[in-house]
């Protein structure tokens, strides 16, 4: 997720843009068996409202929700939309902490997946195993556990740990990534659970032995991957993933 100079101009975002896409991932999300009952989030920011993002209300599944859904929150955690709807404040801890400091994102997502769960437990975290995992080489950070309830320490440590990268393996608790777009936020969790997955299952199978391929030629990979930045991850991919949730999961832009 590397700023380019030359990349074209992309048509401004609409709040009501935002809300339709972030309603559709959360619904792709529970397609793909990514959500954990009404736990875990997907945030966005609000277009020209520093400081405000859009989150899930707390008590629905993703399944339900739909664009008119979200809250619209402040990095403090305070519902300013004037619904009264209640929020999860573990949604603000993560999502509100990476909103702040890196204001460039559109997108933050947090699971607790059976793959991201596992892969954190895992002391060598995602290894250059898979075409999956080179798109993120060098682009996740780690985070240690410290417990259930982030103070505003520990959000520090976290922002800190993720820096300028695309995401973060939780240690023993998930996975985190972030988008500048919510299409490329869904697109880069999708990746790093299909490496999750390839190199655990591998693991699994091998004795703990995978083949990882050398520093440089996953690095050149990562940068074949990204090109010179004009195309991020989901342009190609999310208009045809829109499409398929249209046939099989509509109404999630109501």
């Amino acid at each position: 997720m590397t700023p380019n100079a030359h990349a074209p101009k992309r048509a401004p975002r609409t709040e009501q843009d935002v809300r339709i896409d972030l309603a559709a991932a959360y619904r792709m999300a529970a397609q793909n068996g990514w959500d954990d009952t009404v736990y875990t989030h997907l945030s966005a920011s609000v277009p020209g409202e520093p400081g405000h993002y859009l989150l899930n209300p707390f008590g629905a599944t993703f399944e339900e929700i739909c664009a008119s859904d979200l809250v619209k929150v402040n990095v403090r955690g305070e519902v300013v939309d004037g619904s009264g709807a209640r929020v999860n404040p573990s949604g603000f801890a993560i999502h509100g902490a990476v909103h702040a400091a890196r204001p460039e994102v559109e997108c933050v997502i947090h699971l607790h997946t059976p793959w991201g769960v596992a892969l954190s437990m895992s002391p060598n975290g995602l290894q250059p195993t898979s075409q999956y995992a080179m798109r993120l080489h060098r682009r996740l950070g780690r985070h240690a556990y410290e417990g259930l309830a982030l103070g505003a320490d520990e959000q520090a440590r976290l922002v800190a740990d993720l820096g300028g990268l695309d995401g973060l393996i939780l240690d023993n608790h998930g996975t985190l990534v972030v988008g500048r777009t919510v299409a490329e936020a869904w697109m880069l969790m999708h990746l790093l659970e299909r490496a999750a997955q390839a190199q655990l299952r591998a693991m699994a199978a091998n004795g703990g032995v995978v083949r990882v391929v050398s520093d440089e030629l996953a690095a050149r990979t990562y940068g074949e991957w990204v090109g010179d930045g004009s195309e991020w991850d989901g342009d190609v991919e999310w208009p045809a993933l829109l499409r398929r949730l249209d046939r099989g999961m509509p109404g999630y832009r109501d």
